[in-house]
């Protein structure tokens, strides 16, 4: 059966973040992806210097009635990145849930970073409409209400966070300690399924991730992109749906950071343009990941 995801994400001339992030990811794992672009920009905002249009909440109303009027708004999934307005978050909302009484079976993923003032009505109207979210510690604390300061103050942040919707949650990034020592990140994640006879369980990981000491731009985005495929792949299965995702998350840093080095010379730090995500030579790893990343199983 085809798989068509309706993308709603930044846009790039040059480079990769947003939907030139997630599209080509998804494409390549055999999904369908129509884009709107939420922004147009020359290239993304870590540049020195950048120019675009922003699209407002009536023109993503435009869009979506285009699409409507011609019948061809069935979708699978819905991928949503950064917005920073308010009515344009609300109008994402109203899309969504008018494509979800068309098809229940829809799953809506909010990813990316919110800002402050977006709070309300991401707690409010986006979370409970959501299949899966991606939050950091900050956010899954500022959500909830709750500090994380263990492993088990996770695991009660992503219950809190499943009680008000999403059956996919994952702690993106933590301030908790590894096992494997401080070059690592822990990230967690959780998944609810019902089983056939209605009772209900739940699947909890944990991930260590190597830190990389780079900034890099659009790499939220391709993890959300992966995160839907894999997940889509691997139903009931989040360790190897998180697997396959950390792990394509690695090869192409990895690669990205070998070749920002190689352009920026011995001992000089790496532009945002040489800090561009090395996407499509990192093909043959968003296919197939060699798994480098292993989650573990956690009660």
């Amino acid at each position: 059966m085809e798989c068509r995801v309706l993308s709603i994400q930044s846009h790039v001339v040059r480079g990769y973040v947003g939907n030139k992030s997630a599209s080509f990811p998804l494409q390549v794992l055999g999904f369908e992806v129509d884009s709107i672009n939420s922004v147009q920009f020359s290239n993304h905002t870590g540049y020195s210097h950048w120019k675009g249009q922003v699209l407002t909440a009536d023109e993503l109303h435009v869009l979506y009635e285009g699409i409507k009027l011609n019948n061809v708004h069935h979708y699978d999934y819905v991928l949503t990145g950064y917005t920073r307005d308010t009515s344009f978050l609300e109008m994402v909302v109203d899309i969504v849930q008018e494509l979800k009484r068309a098809n229940p079976n829809l799953v809506y993923g909010k990813f990316s970073y919110v800002p402050q003032n977006l709070y309300p009505v991401y707690k409010n109207k986006v979370v409970p409409v959501a299949d899966i979210i991606t939050p950091n510690q900050f956010e899954a604390e500022l959500l909830t209400g709750k500090n994380i300061s263990t492993e088990k103050d996770a695991v009660e942040v992503m219950d809190l966070l499943h009680a008000m919707g999403p059956d996919t949650v994952v702690i993106t990034s933590s301030d908790l300690p590894s096992r494997l020592g401080d070059r690592f990140l822990v990230s967690l994640g959780s998944q609810r399924h019902v089983r056939p006879d209605g009772s209900r369980t739940t699947q909890r990981v944990r991930i260590e991730v190597p830190k990389v000491d780079a900034v890099f731009v659009g790499t939220g985005d391709l993890f959300a992109a992966m995160l839907l495929a894999w997940t889509h792949h691997y139903p009931n299965d989040l360790k190897t749906a998180c697997e396959k995702t950390f792990s394509v998350m690695h090869h192409v840093i990895q690669r990205t950071i070998s070749y920002a080095h190689e352009l920026a010379g011995p001992g000089r730090r790496p532009s945002p343009p040489q800090l561009e995500l090395r996407m499509v030579q990192s093909k043959a790893d968003i296919e197939d990941p060699a798994i480098v990343t292993e989650a573990t199983v956690i009660s």
